[in-house]
């Protein structure tokens, strides 16, 4: 890949205006600058001039017309639980953390919203909503500890985007402080607002290269009374695809969440996480956890039990285990919530988060296990996701290291099997980039596959609104 921009290390006088924005309280230094410039997967060991984290918009604002008079590039950082690169710094960035923008600033019942600062975490953000009586769906395997703005930023998706839709779909307002240091409060709460470009879309999913988002108004919903959840073995992708459309038509569409996951799933977590064991008594080639949900008083139960019923006797599904209380449901969950965690000890593989449509999950991964039997037979496919907005994790674990001396990963194969990959989802209608964004790890990617009048729109909008290229250089374009 290229190297991101290069910009000039920032004058000591400017380092020292922005250190006497935030206080001693905001200048993290030493040591404590590690958590900020590693990310998960180990793979973009980062570099900053100066990490500060800021306590209000008034001084991200402040910081960012200095950096703007000097040129100073600059990096967005929220939970730093990003899977591509897009929050690490690798040049002489300001690292600018929104960990101290904590506060939950209103929920309006009447408005359906809630209104937060950026570096609010998302369990945080799903607590406050709970104790109000209502929901924030957003629900992804870093709620933690990812933020807010973070989320926003990538455009997260995670397990309810069937019945709520990704981020996008939730956010009514932003405040933004822009690449000059601007402070755009475009902080709604409307529903309908057709008097102009939708200038927050810019925003949500823009990864941080068009300003730093601060604060937010986002929707909240009934909180659901009652839930059913169920594990599902099916024999094949089709199989679940065609369950997904059964379960939808017999509960009118509660369904919440719809999971595909492999058997290889299933083994290296109960292999690899303590405390999970298979919750069926025979192994099978492909399992569905599915959720329906209603914030009234219906009874779902009875609906799903019936649709499995008939979907057993039609030989549409193997064996269904309904969970009959909470702490069952936990239990399933968290079989699906382990699976990277599961997988990233098998040492390091090739990742991908990209999407289809949902009809065409089947004919990818027929293809794309195919690819990778040509490329790398050693591998071990790790499929799963979120089929009911065709969003799959394809990813591959190396073979186990039969001693310490192999290098137990498949870096020399990465490029070749992305380009596979990515070459048939684009075949297929799909997109190389689900819910993770671009980042770094992407962008190269998408040049050579985006649309050349897409791609031209998007650098149009990245000069009229950062002309001097300082919102996280290097990212998504």
């Amino acid at each position: 890949m290229n190297a991101p921009n290069a910009f000039q290390m920032p004058p000591p006088q400017a380092l020292e205006a922005i250190a006497a924005i935030v206080g001693p309280k905001g200048v993290i230094s030493g040591e404590d600058t590690k958590p900020f410039l590693t990310e998960w997967r180990d793979r973009w060991p980062g570099h900053a001039s100066m990490i500060v984290a800021p306590s209000t918009t008034q001084e991200i604002a402040n910081i960012v017309k200095i950096c703007a008079a000097h040129k100073i590039a600059i990096t967005p950082q929220g939970g730093n639980t990003g899977l591509v690169g897009g929050q690490i710094p690798f040049d002489a960035e300001i690292l600018i953390s929104l960990k101290r923008m904590r506060k939950i600033q209103a929920i309006s019942p009447h408005d359906g919203s809630m209104t937060l600062e950026a570096g609010v975490t998302l369990q945080e953000a799903q607590d406050a909503a709970r104790q109000a009586g209502y929901l924030f769906p957003l629900s992804i395997g870093s709620e933690g500890s990812c933020q807010i703005g973070g989320a926003i930023s990538t455009n997260a998706g995670g397990v309810n985007v069937l019945r709520y839709g990704n981020m996008r779909a939730m956010v009514l307002g932003l405040e933004v402080v822009t690449p000059d240091g601007e402070i755009w409060n475009g902080l709604k709460s409307l529903r309908k607002d057709n008097t102009g470009y939708d200038l927050k879309q810019l925003f949500i999913g823009g990864e941080g290269t068009l300003g730093i988002i601060t604060r937010a108004v986002l929707k909240i919903f009934p909180y659901p009374e009652n839930i059913t959840t169920a594990l599902i073995g099916v024999a094949s992708p089709q199989d679940a695809i065609d369950l997904l459309t059964k379960a939808q038509k017999a509960t009118g569409g509660l369904a919440t969440s719809f999971e595909l996951m492999s058997r290889q799933c299933m083994d290296l977590v109960v292999k690899n996480i303590p405390g999970i064991n298979d919750p069926m008594d025979k192994a099978h080639p492909w399992y569905v956890l599915m959720e329906f949900s209603s914030s009234g008083s219906q009874n779902l139960r009875p609906s799903v039990e019936d649709m499995l019923a008939k979907a057993l006797e039609a030989n549409l599904i193997i064996n269904a285990v309904i969970a009959d209380s909470d702490q069952q449901a936990q239990d399933l969950w968290r079989i699906r919530h382990s699976i990277s965690e599961a997988n990233k000890a098998e040492g390091r593989g090739v990742r991908h988060d990209v999407s289809v449509p949902t009809s065409a999950i089947p004919a990818f991964l027929k293809e794309a296990d195919a690819a990778i039997e040509q490329i790398a037979p050693e591998a071990r496919v790790v499929a799963f996701g979120h089929i009911g907005d065709g969003n799959i994790h394809y990813n591959l674990a190396p073979s186990p290291a039969l001693d310490d001396t192999p290098k137990n990963n498949l870096d020399d194969k990465r490029e070749t099997i992305e380009n596979r990959v990515y070459d048939i989802i684009t075949r297929l209608g799909g997109s190389i980039s689900a819910e993770h964004g671009v980042g770094r790890h992407k962008r190269d990617a998408i040049a050579m596959r985006k649309d050349p009048i897409e791609l031209s729109m998007m650098r149009a909008v990245k000069t009229a609104l950062d002309p001097n290229g300082i919102m996280n250089p290097g990212k998504m374009l």
